[in-house]
């Protein structure tokens, strides 16, 4: 009971303190236009952290506020929300390191990945990333090519068991395991040179600790300890970190995967060192740390969570893209014929010159392939939401103006030092002006039509949002579409994909966790689920 009592004392001093920093900083949007307020404890995050679906909230504000807007974050503190692609550019790219992620999301990051690159700012960052660069050559990466098709058709192999003993032909497979799984296998041999086995082994100790990892975790947290994390900026880094044993559900969980990971990772570290020549990512990132000057190469712990950062990026986020993707293809079947249309042409020419498998460049220019691909991606970043802190006054640009509550329309917002900033990826991959009138609706087409020189360039991939932006972007990002390329293609090649005959009853909702995950409604138990029939079409 005392217990109890000195941790309620302490989080309402800490809660005092949090209000207090929050009102003695200076307020620069009080008239922006935003939604108001639902919650003083819980502000606006109370409708986007609770939201039925990523976007329900967001989609909504960005058509009746514009590009940019003021929401109420915990206990009163204000958050600028930013879709515009301009603003998004200065942010992420121009001025990348003097907005530093948001000091609880940084904890929360650390939890999962530990000391990697993820977690790194300013210097540190830019050691991490100078490290790693080298694993993540554009030539080097296609050299995983082969890899990935080979992975392809071990999955395909399973999914035909399955038809064979199906007695429709046509079954109906929870196609989210089976991808994660495919993925997990890939980036166990290309980033470690090691077989997880997580296709052929349903109980891997490693796709184990990963299932519903963010669902357990992030989904639906409780109102007490989204209050609670609000009060982290108030509390030195060293204190957060020791919060990882909390015995609450998300710290108990992350604790378990990293403390699990990292046990893995050593032991890949030391296979990898003893093997030399590796080709491997992280064979090659020790070869390029060993160079460093040992002012600037990364520390053993950095080695090692280094593996659970390219674990966590390449594997469930490349899944997940995916699965949404078959979805969609499922609900647009016109578009299955038209790129088998295209793999065909495709296939004749790699079979004339005594290839077995697609090469990257076969793929790149088959133009609906490409345009359904980045689709996919716009309709679903996996990845749907970041936050950043700004650390100076400034003044942030638009590219589209916006109408204060006062009537004033302005293309700048001035911000002060310390102002937390909201950046809803699932907003901007959807706003009108870039992606045109229809932004809601699958229509591949737009990725054909465009002009690209009328656009203001932010993400790294089709001006997508999906990898992030600027000096912060995915360090994988390359990897990932080179291997969903190549995924994608084998399976729409040898398989049809439908929606479930049970699909009104089985409803597919896009869930709030860390990443968007698909979900069916009113069956939490199922965890990230997707079903959908798969027919072979060879």
């Amino acid at each position: 009971m005392s217990l109890l009592f000195t941790g309620s004392s302490l989080l309402l001093l800490l809660a005092f303190v949090k209000i207090a920093v929050t009102y003695l900083r200076r307020r620069t949007l009080k008239d922006l236009q935003g939604p108001p307020s639902t919650s003083f404890w819980l502000g606006n995050e109370k409708d986007t952290r609770y939201q039925n679906e990523v976007g329900d909230v967001e989609f909504k504000w960005l058509r009746q506020y514009g590009t940019a807007w003021r929401s109420m974050g915990i206990m009163g503190e204000e958050y600028l929300t930013l879709a515009d692609p301009k603003a998004l550019q200065y942010v992420l790219h121009t001025s990348g390191y003097h907005y530093s992620k948001r000091k609880d999301i940084r904890a929360i990051v650390r939890f999962i990945t530990g000391d990697g690159l993820v977690w790194t700012e300013g210097e540190d960052h830019r050691r991490h990333r100078k490290v790693m660069n080298p694993a993540f050559d554009a030539a080097q990466l296609k050299g995983f090519a082969t890899l990935f098709h080979r992975a392809a058709a071990k999955l395909m192999q399973k999914w035909k068991d399955e038809m064979a003993s199906d007695p429709t032909g046509s079954p109906t497979i929870d196609i989210t395991k089976w991808i994660s799984r495919m993925t997990l296998d890939v980036i166990g041999e290309a980033g470690f040179d090691y077989n997880f086995g997580a296709l052929d082994n349903t109980n891997s100790p490693l796709a184990a600790v990963y299932r519903n990892l963010f669902i357990d975790s992030t989904l639906y947290p409780s109102k007490f300890d989204t209050v609670f994390k609000a009060t982290w900026c108030v509390l030195p880094e060293a204190l957060l970190h020791a919060f990882r044993y909390l015995p609450g559900r998300e710290y108990t969980r992350f604790r378990h995967y990293l403390d699990y990971v990292r046990g893995a990772a050593k032991e890949l570290v030391e296979k990898s060192e003893g093997t030399g020549n590796g080709k491997d990512i992280i064979s090659i990132l020790l070869r390029a740390n060993k160079s460093e000057n040992p002012k600037t190469k990364l520390s053993d712990r950095e080695v090692v969570d280094q593996v659970s950062t390219l674990l966590l990026a390449g594997h469930d986020t490349t899944a997940v893209s995916i699965t949404w993707l078959l979805w969609e293809l499922a609900k647009h079947p016109e578009y299955q014929v038209q790129i088998r249309g295209e793999l065909s042409v495709a296939r004749a020419e790699a079979t004339a010159r005594g290839d077995r498998d697609f090469s990257t460049t076969d793929l790149e220019v088959l133009p609906m392939f490409q345009a359904v691909l980045k689709e996919g991606m716009r309709l679903h970043p996996i990845v749907w939401n970041l936050g950043r802190t700004a650390g100076r006054d400034d003044v942030i640009p638009l590219a589209y103006p916006i109408t204060t509550k006062s009537g004033e329309q302005i293309s700048a917002i001035p911000i002060s030092k310390g102002q937390n900033i909201q950046i809803p990826i699932c907003a901007y991959n959807r706003i009108p002006q870039v992606w045109g009138e229809d932004a809601d609706a699958f229509r591949p087409e737009r990725f054909l039509e465009k002009d690209k020189d009328s656009q203001v360039s932010v993400g790294m991939y089709a001006n997508l949002m999906n990898f992030s932006a600027g000096l912060r972007a995915c360090i994988g990002w390359r990897f990932s579409v080179l291997e969903m390329q190549a995924m994608i293609a084998d399976l729409i090649e040898n398989f049809e994909f439908a929606l479930p005959d049970n699909a009104k009853e089985m409803v597919i909702l896009r869930k709030p966790t860390g990443i968007m995950m698909p979900m069916v409604k009113d069956h939490p138990e199922l965890g990230g689920w997707m079903g959908l029939k798969v027919t072979s079409v060879r």
